[in-house]
Parts: structure tokens; C-alpha cells; sequence
């Protein structure tokens, strides 16, 4: 039997350490192994990628074109149903542009929607899914 109130603190953990992971921490293999699972999706509005192979690599791409990043995540919304559960949570996340030539670019900043599935695997809950809904956004996209 699954405990729900430790796995709705665990499931919203991975996505906490997810967000604060894009921001601060070294994106490898361990970053990736201790968030997903192996056959992982991960949608955004530009772009997705199927499979933790190349993860890293997709994230790190993703990452460069910004100077810094900065997300902001509200608590998650988990529901468990033995070893399978959903989640939801808003993200509002500051990308801050490269300089150019001593030009300072308005931020972009945007608000998504996060849901995502999890599962429970030998080594504890991972990520199967997330998916990042845009609701708003303000500022220009890189160029």
C-alpha cells in the first residue's frame, strides 16, 4: 500500500528539485537518473524530448541561449493512485538575455502550467512526464 502524504512530498520534491536543478545545479546523468525515467517525455511550447538519453544535453542547448534563468514554481498539486500519480503546479520563470554590444534586452519572463505523470520505480518516485502549457508571457524569446 502506497503511503499518499510521503508520495505526494516526494513527487512534489522532484519537480521542486527539477526547477531549482535548471537554475543552480550541474545538469548530468545523476541530475537526470535521480529526476526521470528512462523513457521520460518532456514538452514545452518550442520544443520536446522523448527518453532520459540526450536529456541532459537537450536541457544544457536550452539553457545556453540565456544568459541566467530564474523559475519560480507554486507547490504541487498531487494525485496518487498506487504507483502512478499526476501533478500540476504554475512556474513563472526570468530568462535574461545575453548582452549584445553593452545592450541590456527586457527580460522574458513567462507563466506555464506544469503537469506531469510519475512513477513508482525500485529506486523511488521518478518523473515520466512534463509538460510546460504557456498561459503568458512578456519580453522577447531569443534570437
Amino acid at each position: 500500500m502506497v503511503d499518499t502524504r510521503s508520495a505526494n512530498s516526494e513527487i512534489g520534491r522532484l519537480l521542486d528539485r527539477y526547477v531549482l536543478g535548471l537554475d543552480y545545479d550541474k545538469l548530468d546523468n545523476e541530475w537526470a537518473n535521480g529526476l526521470f525515467t528512462a523513457d521520460v517525455v518532456i514538452e514545452f511550447p518550442v520544443s520536446r524530448h522523448t527518453g532520459i538519453d540526450g536529456l541532459v544535453e537537450y536541457h544544457q542547448r536550452a539553457l545556453a541561449m540565456w544568459a541566467r534563468t530564474h523559475h519560480v514554481n507554486t507547490p504541487s498539486i498531487v494525485s496518487v493512485t498506487g504507483d502512478r500519480a499526476t501533478l500540476r503546479a504554475n512556474m513563472t520563470s526570468v530568462h535574461v538575455h545575453h548582452e549584445r554590444e553593452g545592450e541590456m534586452r527586457p527580460h522574458y519572463v513567462s507563466g506555464t502550467c506544469v503537469t506531469g505523470d510519475a512513477v513508482r520505480a525500485e529506486r523511488g518516485w521518478r518523473l515520466s512526464r512534463l509538460s510546460f502549457d504557456l498561459i503568458w508571457r512578456t519580453g522577447n524569446p531569443p534570437d
